[in-house]
């Protein structure tokens, strides 16, 4: 793909790279919706050493995230931010084809 629908805020690529900077293989921060959660719809992050074929690859100061295709559907026009608040620091998804959402804000229904 050579558009990128989602979007990597500067304090998330500055998390991103905090968090891979300790991991020797893992240098790779993979977003994706699955089903479950209290809405419907949840959203996953994880740490992986490669991308695939088909991912949508995002890099913003050397952070890079993936997502897959089918997660993309669900993704597009997001904003990834990293949120650091009273109830704890977390990375936050503001998705604009979610209708509703869990109050921890990690799932969602479309």
């Amino acid at each position: 793909m050579t558009t990128t629908s989602v979007t990597v805020t500067e304090r998330a690529a500055h998390r991103i790279n905090e968090i891979v900077a300790n991991e020797s293989a893992n240098k790779l921060l993979r977003v994706s919706v699955e089903g479950g959660g209290c809405s419907g719809f949840q959203y996953k992050f994880d740490l992986v050493a490669a991308s695939e074929a088909d991912d949508l690859v995002i890099e913003r100061n050397a952070a890079r995230v993936l997502v897959d295709p089918v997660s993309l559907g669900f993704l597009a026009g997001s904003e990834i931010d990293f949120v650091d608040d009273l109830i704890g620091a977390a990375f936050k998804i503001r998705n604009p084809n979610a209708t509703a959402s869990c109050g921890c804000g990690t799932s969602f229904t479309v």
